[in-house]
């Protein structure tokens, strides 16, 4: 078995840019896209805070945190760009945070 993955995290918005929560099962459907593409995914429930500055306008985010750890291909690297696509759109985002590093399984 190979054991050398690239772990993908992903950040998500708790409320869309108009202060409404987004619902819980919005956030589930993203975490299921993974695992059914991937068979698995973790799902950080604890809140992450983001500050961030855009066009001298302060945000602060409410935020949690979608990890996937998978084959290192072009092919999954493609997927997981796409997914972020998606989902900026679908909830509205100027920017969705997608980061991916290589990872080793003892």
């Amino acid at each position: 078995m190979n054991n050398k993955l690239r772990r993908f995290e992903i950040l998500l918005p708790l409320q869309f840019n108009d202060g409404r929560d987004i619902p819980s099962e919005i956030l589930a459907e993203a975490v299921l896209e993974i695992v059914d593409k991937f068979d698995a995914a973790s799902y950080e429930t604890q809140k992450v805070e983001g500050h961030w500055r855009f066009q001298g306008v302060l945000y602060r985010d409410n935020l949690t945190k979608i990890v996937v750890d998978i084959a290192d291909t072009e092919e999954n690297r493609e997927w997981m760009r796409e997914f972020k696509r998606r989902w900026k759109v679908k909830l509205d985002q100027l920017e969705l945070w997608l980061v991916s590093y290589v990872i080793e399984i003892e």
